[in-house]
């Protein structure tokens, strides 16, 4: 047994370092944050991942001569801790913001040539910044976006931190408030379905508004758009890879934890297959479920409560066209089975023709589809869009299915979300599940890392490094 090394295998005559030591489960972008955070302070980490690659759930592959995000990963300007993570890892210039939010959406309701409206910023204060575009949008009637004006005003009154809120539905509340089917559908589904993972009436009110109150009712630049412009393992896998190597970080993939327990002499023991690994904290990083199964007895006053934390499904559709068939970055649509579609053909790699990501949440009803059905479903939907793709040839269609993608931001989910202190000393949680007060994102992955991370260092005797917290300061 090794206190922070492997006791068998390639690093078994590794010397051991003098200090504290920690195992973090889990390679996504929370456990990567909470290792990253902990070398900083001088900790001696090992990160542990099953899978073969870094990122969680947003990486990529090789298919062919294309490199594919297996989906379309977006963040704003107001995720303060995923823009840090961009930082810390050297990776912001490949995932740049807009200059200013501007969304085109298209609706098929409506003749061509009149389909397009613009969500858009001017450089104004809140609110008067969206002022000009939701007068001018087209796809709600004039009384529409003045009843739309004043659930924005309402919506901002409320306290982010009254408990109420997460007993109550999303939908319930803009009914309440005088929205009709076609403004829940037109603007607040628009953002809340890509944010949330859920329509609003499936939607807990408390996380509905903390989107909405953070992204659009903040600061004038706070939901201006930001996505990577190389795949996302370029981000998430080599370059978080280099920056726990240079951290001092031992990062180990193909590698499961089968067991964590507690000693008697206060250190944790890591089992993996024939080897195990000791430290002085633990932070389990994966998905709730698996969380759940490596709990030691006691950890949680109610562990059965990550088995209630429900999920959500994300399904991806990737066109390659023979030709360009969209000439801007990305649109959203209106009366149409398609949600949000990205063109993805320069980060791919892709040579000739253009590739398009097409990303559709709420896909519980589809998540499990043959791809011959969805391509029946959805390549007509791009033509009917995209007047260039009626003549274009498809060169290839296939798909991607995330079926537990996030957890589902129901109604009550909030007193379900732990916090990243168990009740055994050196054990910590982090995950985008976790009780971050954000729905399922990569910010609200960071922040769990960061959170877990300043946890340990704390019971650890170890200052927190001066640029953890920056982001706190930007939001």
């Amino acid at each position: 047994m090794t206190d922070g090394t492997r006791s068998e295998g390639p690093h078994a005559g590794s010397p051991e370092r003098i200090g504290r030591s920690a195992v973090v489960v889990g390679g996504g972008l929370a456990g990567v944050t909470a290792a990253l955070a902990l070398a900083d302070a001088g900790v001696r980490v090992t990160l542990l991942e099953g899978r073969p690659r870094l990122g969680g759930l947003a990486f990529s592959f090789r298919r062919g001569e294309l490199t594919v995000d297996n989906g379309q990963h977006v963040y704003l300007r107001c995720c303060t801790a995923y823009r840090w993570f961009l930082d810390r890892i050297e990776g912001a210039e490949l995932a740049p913001l807009q200059n200013r939010l501007d969304v085109p959406v298209l609706d098929l309701a409506r003749p061509e040539g009149r389909r397009l409206g613009r969500l858009r910023r001017d450089p104004l204060p809140v609110p008067l910044h969206l002022g000009r575009s939701l007068a001018a949008y087209p796809h709600l009637s004039l009384a529409e976006r003045a009843r739309v004006g004043r659930a924005a005003l309402a919506l901002k009154g409320l306290d982010l931190a009254d408990p109420t809120l997460d007993t109550q539905d999303f939908g319930s509340w803009l009914a309440a408030h005088g929205q009709s089917a076609r403004a829940v559908e037109a603007l607040w589904d628009l953002v809340g379905v890509a944010t949330l993972n859920a329509v609003a009436g499936d939607a807990s009110l408390g996380l509905a508004v903390m989107v909405f109150k953070t992204g659009l009712l903040s600061d004038p630049g706070a939901a201006d758009i930001g996505w990577a412009h190389v795949p996302l393992g370029e981000l998430h896998d080599r370059l978080a890879r280099k920056a726990l190597d240079s951290a001092g970080v031992r990062t180990e993939v193909r590698t499961r934890v089968t067991s964590v327990s507690h000693n008697e002499n206060g250190s944790w023991s890591v089992q993996v297959p024939g080897e195990t690994l000791r430290a002085d904290a633990v932070v389990l990083a994966v998905p709730q479920r698996e969380a759940h199964g490596l709990l030691p007895p006691g950890a949680l006053d109610d562990p059965e409560r990550l088995l209630r934390i429900g999920t959500a499904p994300i399904l991806n559709l990737h066109v390659i066209y023979d030709r360009k068939v969209l000439g801007r970055p990305f649109f959203t649509a209106l009366g149409s089975p398609v949600q949000w579609v990205f063109d993805r053909t320069h980060a791919s790699g892709l040579a000739t023709g253009q590739y398009l990501a097409v990303s559709q949440s709420t896909a519980q009803d589809e998540i499990d589809l043959p791809v011959a059905v969805l391509r029946e479903r959805y390549l007509p939907e791009l033509a009917r869009l995209l007047p260039g793709a009626r003549e274009a040839e498809v060169k290839d269609f296939f798909v991607t299915r995330e079926r537990t993608a996030t957890f589902a931001p129901t109604p009550g989910v909030g007193r379900l979300r732990p916090g990243a202190r168990t009740n055994v000393p050196g054990l910590y949680l982090a995950g985008a599940w976790t009780a971050t007060g954000w729905p399922a994102t990569m910010e609200s992955a960071v922040r769990s890392g960061v959170s877990a991370a300043d946890a340990a260092l704390g019971a650890l005797g170890r200052p927190r490094p001066s640029h953890l917290f920056a982001f706190e300061e930007a939001a």
